[in-house]
């Protein structure tokens, strides 16, 4: 009997003992920096953050146009550094009523996407095609204000052809828009930014809009856009359900290309 004394003394000064240390662990996650991080609520600074002050040095800031959607207005405005986009946030959106839900829900992805893909070729989020197509068309213009400021930068102007010096594809980097193709459905307008002889960008500044055409619209100009840079030229297939759109999308695309070619 009297042995089994210091064993038990020995069990019951251990169990105290790891008791304390689970309760002192107990006490630390009070201080998570991830739980303040996540109260901002804002999702790309998550993205952003890692560039931390570095961004306030060398950084400009641009806002595209203002692009309209049957739900409002929507307006991107970009933050970058060395060529990099830094930050991208809506200053325009569509809101009251359902929209602002919505808002809510799109914007932030649409910000974060921007940043991840360093490009408008983001994909619309799910529940806010009107939203994501307007961000897109935004962003679109903000990156092309960017590069023209860029290029302004290094050369005498980004329109200027020749120079083919040290300058490089920036400088010689030129946009030209088209003229306008009306069809039955609305007018179609495109846009295209060629560098060395090569399709680098292609935007339609004008599509059919209201009602149904809104989301043929929304479909066919993105697939329009890549097969048009794809192709180098105004060759490219019709998108199927948008035949009057598409149609009208490669009559201006080769006015655009006829004057950048000039």
């Amino acid at each position: 009997m009297r042995k089994s004394h210091p064993i038990r003394r020995f069990v019951l000064a251990g169990a105290a003992t790891v008791s304390g240390i689970v309760l002192l662990l107990s006490l630390k996650p009070a201080t998570d920096p991830a739980s303040a991080q996540a109260a901002g609520g804002a999702a790309p600074p998550v993205a952003a953050s890692p560039q931390g002050g570095a961004q306030a040095a060398g950084s400009g800031t641009v806002t595209g146009d203002a692009a309209r959607t049957q739900y409002g207005a929507v307006q991107v405005r970009l933050t970058v550094a060395n060529g990099k986009i830094t930050k991208a946030e809506a200053v325009q959106a569509p809101k009251g009523g359902q929209s602002d839900q919505i808002t809510a829900n799109a914007v932030p992805k649409l910000n974060q996407a921007a940043v991840a893909a360093q490009s408008a070729d983001v994909d619309a989020v799910s529940g806010a095609t009107y939203t994501s197509a307007g961000y897109k068309q935004s962003l679109q213009s903000a990156i092309d204000k960017a590069n023209a400021a860029a290029g302004a930068g290094r050369g005498s102007g980004s329109q200027e052809s020749g120079g083919q010096g040290s300058g490089g594809g920036a400088a010689q980097a030129r946009t030209a828009t088209g003229a306008v193709a009306q069809t039955q459905y609305g007018p179609v307008q495109v846009r295209v930014t060629v560098s060395g002889g090569k399709i680098i960008k292609a935007e339609a500044v004008q599509a059919p809009s209201g009602g149904q055409s809104t989301n043929i619209t929304a479909n066919a100009v993105p697939k329009l856009n890549q097969a048009a840079v794809a192709a180098g030229s105004a060759d490219i297939d019709a998108v199927s359900g948008a035949t009057y759109t598409s149609a009208g999308y490669k009559e201006s695309l080769q006015s655009a290309l006829d004057q950048a070619g000039g």
